[in-house]
């Protein structure tokens, strides 16, 4: 199932044309088929784990909620433009979700000292304490499923780590 990959000739040195998310043109190596095969295994193996740790949580929270509350603890007091470009929804969503958020008071909105027409999120304590067990509760079913792999597979799986996180920095093409 191979649905996504398509080559187009014209590219920089024969290489594969392809567009980004925004539209932008950019040139791509050449990807052999086992290639494909494998990206195409690692990305519906990558979306059913993503699938069954979304439903390892506690709070009621939308995945949109779950990822705002997330960034607002992690960047400490943004402004909902900033939340909005970080989780790429909209400003009126973004609105929508941290109203949401607010109404189970697990962020507050305050006003901007130095421009009061900007609001700013904070994380209150409940929304932490959220965050801190839906963490564990996904690392304790990642923990478990991982102590039914032997020794080598854990090992072979520590290893991949480093290219996973690898695979997920951001770089320019």
């Amino acid at each position: 199932m191979i649905d996504d990959c398509t080559v187009a000739e014209g590219g920089p040195e024969g290489g594969r044309v392809g567009a980004t998310p925004a539209g932008r043109r950019v040139a791509r190596p050449e990807i052999d088929a086992a290639e494909a095969e494998l990206a195409d295994r690692f990305r519906l193996a990558l979306t059913r784990l993503h699938r069954r740790l979304r439903q390892q949580s506690t709070g009621g929270l939308t995945p949109s909620q779950a990822a705002a509350l997330a960034s607002t603890e992690r960047l400490g007091s943004p402004t909902l433009g900033e939340l909005a470009t970080l989780e790429s929804v909209q400003p009126p969503s973004m609105t929508r979700i941290v109203t949401a958020l607010e109404e189970k008071g697990l962020v507050s909105k305050v006003v901007d000292p130095t421009d009061r027409r900007v609001s700013r999120v904070t994380a209150s304590e409940l929304g932490r304490k959220v965050l801190e067990e839906n963490r564990s509760l996904k690392t304790a079913f990642l923990a478990e499923r991982l102590h039914r792999l032997g020794p080598d597979d854990r090992r072979a799986l520590g290893e991949m780590t480093g290219l996973l996180e690898r695979l997920g920095e951001v770089s320019e093409p």
